[in-house]
């Protein structure tokens, strides 16, 4: 099943973010094809990045919760929310 997982990160955090982007990136590299996509949600002038994105193919809500959970950026405390919705793909088609 898909999900989404929606972050937004506490405010004045960008620093947080910056350090704890490479840990970041290498557990999202090791999820394999669960990970469907996944970015940063940026500021309106695109150019600070506020939040994250991330779209998984779970076999329920626990394992997402769990995912996110183990996420550094969680660890490192930089959410101030953290949204979890199943999502259905209608396009593209398949």
């Amino acid at each position: 099943m898909l999900f989404c997982v929606y972050t937004l990160d506490k405010t004045d955090s960008l620093a947080v973010r910056q350090a704890h982007r490479p840990a970041h990136v290498a557990y999202l590299e090791a999820q394999g094809e669960r990970l469907v996509a996944a970015g940063p949600l940026l500021s309106d002038d695109g150019q600070v990045m506020i939040g994250s994105l991330l779209i998984l193919d779970c076999a329920d809500r626990a394992e997402v919760e769990a995912f996110a959970a183990g996420d550094p950026y969680a660890a490192a405390g930089l959410f101030e929310t953290v949204t979890i919705r199943p999502w259905r793909r209608v396009f593209p088609r398949s």
